[in-house]
């Protein structure tokens, strides 16, 4: 169990620690408790990496399935404003299940089309990616039980990505990142359903699957 918990727990310590507002003044350290090194440049919100470590020997990853916490009081906000449509411990439960395996499903389909199958054994080529969903904030949830209701919103909502990278022989901690995404403000008022929230919570999955990609090839030399 504490195994399973690890990277939540230490996304959350970053959350805390430096997803501050804009007029913040605190600055990430250059490095990490665990050695790894700040990356100035990177698509990602916040980057480390153990100096010296490469993905140019990884062919293949290696999915540990995905942890998934909502943004703090999100339950409370929730049943605060959507009236006689309660959101249920169980309702959250289901939200979380079908993430993990969008994640799941996403990243294997864009990692095994772009040359890096997804594999269950370790190996020498094998690169482990550990992810954590963080902060998730669903505008408008599919309850199941309003059926009859609609609710509009501008914005699917927003969620967080954590991700450590791991050889899969030696254990070591080659990297880890962290980044938040929401799905577009289109500004006006749309119908937010769970076939919206699917596609939105896809797209975004897929942006962060990309970047893996990008990482990968960008070790093997590809353009």
């Amino acid at each position: 169990m504490k195994q399973r918990l690890a990277p939540a727990l230490a996304a959350f310590a970053l959350v805390t620690t430096f997803c501050l507002p804009a007029f913040a003044s605190t600055d990430p350290p250059k490095f990490t408790e665990d050695g790894l090194e700040l990356i100035d440049q990177s698509e990602w919100g916040l980057v480390y990496v153990e100096p010296g470590a490469s993905l140019e020997s990884y062919s293949q990853v290696k999915l540990v399935d995905t942890y998934v916490a909502f943004k703090k009081n999100w339950r409370r906000d929730q049943n605060r404003n959507s009236g006689e449509i309660r959101v249920t411990e169980n309702d959250m439960e289901r939200i979380k299940e079908r993430l993990a395996n969008e994640f799941k499903e996403v990243f294997t389909e864009v990692l095994t089309e772009s040359g890096y199958p997804v594999v269950e054994d370790s190996g020498e080529d094998v690169l482990i990616l550990r992810p954590a969903i963080i902060n998730l904030d669903v505008t408008a949830p599919d309850t199941m039980r309003g059926a009859g209701s609609k609710t509009y919103a501008e914005s699917a909502g927003e969620m967080t990505i954590y991700l450590e990278m791991y050889d899969s022989v030696t254990g070591d901690l080659l990297a880890k990142g962290m980044d938040r995404r929401a799905d577009r403000d289109r500004g006006y008022m749309m119908w937010q359903s769970r076939v919206q929230n699917t596609a939105a919570a896809k797209q975004i999955l897929k942006a962060w699957a990309e970047d893996i990609v990008k990482a990968l090839d960008k070790a093997h030399g590809k353009s």
